[in-house]
């Protein structure tokens, strides 16, 4: 009977493990696409709903991507339109693609998993990525090209100072918090995209 017990009760304890996931636009994205524990805004996802993705694109979420070092076997990663201040993806090592842009927010981003030689990454219209912690600083200035303004090390030194660039500016288009084009609509959060690459998170309450 004990044996039986305890044969019932593993899976069930494996399954259960979760990971953390504070930003609610973050885990709405995940729950929204099967990869949650069912429970929205409880800040946890199950961890084995999201351990074996491999492909991740993702537009206009929150402001924090807490969770993503539990992607173990992730390797494509597109992030247009990138919303967070910093992004810590030491823990990937099975990231092959990476592409950041027109991040106006973005001001740190490690990439130091390891694993840069099997990496390819784009890199353009971060105006406030100054710099990227790589594994080898030579083997990146010699394979990846950033903007001029973005340079490597083996350990950068984040500051707070953030550069203001000012630009006569359209708007591109309108999407929800999935990153679907709409025209708007009340009582939910909408994201105004415009042609330089800046996001403004807008809630029309009625």
């Amino acid at each position: 009977m004990k044996k039986l017990l305890l044969i019932l009760l593993m899976p069930m304890i494996g399954f259960g493990q979760q990971t953390y996931v504070p930003d609610d636009n973050f885990e709405y994205y995940l729950e929204s696409n099967g990869m949650g524990n069912g429970i929205l805004y409880d800040d946890y996802v199950f961890t084995n709903a999201i351990d074996t993705l491999t492909t991740l694109v993702m537009s206009s979420f929150g402001n924090d991507l807490t969770g993503i070092e539990d992607f173990a076997d992730l390797s494509y990663l597109d992030l247009p339109f990138l919303s967070v201040d910093s992004l810590d993806l030491s823990n990937n090592s099975e990231l092959t693609f990476l592409r950041i842009c027109n991040s106006q927010q973005i001001i740190f981003l490690n990439l130091n998993n390891s694993f840069n030689s099997n990496l390819e990454i784009l890199l353009y219209g971060n105006y406030n990525l100054t710099c990227v912690q790589v594994d080898n600083v030579a083997w990146a200035m010699s394979n990846w090209s950033p903007d001029p303004w973005t340079s490597f090390s083996t350990n950068c030194t984040v500051t707070t100072s953030i550069y203001e660039y000012i630009f006569d500016k359209e708007l591109h288009k309108i999407t929800n918090i999935l990153g679907v084009e709409t025209r708007g609509k009340k009582n939910e959060p909408l994201f105004y995209i415009y042609d330089d690459g800046t996001v403004e998170k807008r809630i029309v309450i009625e």
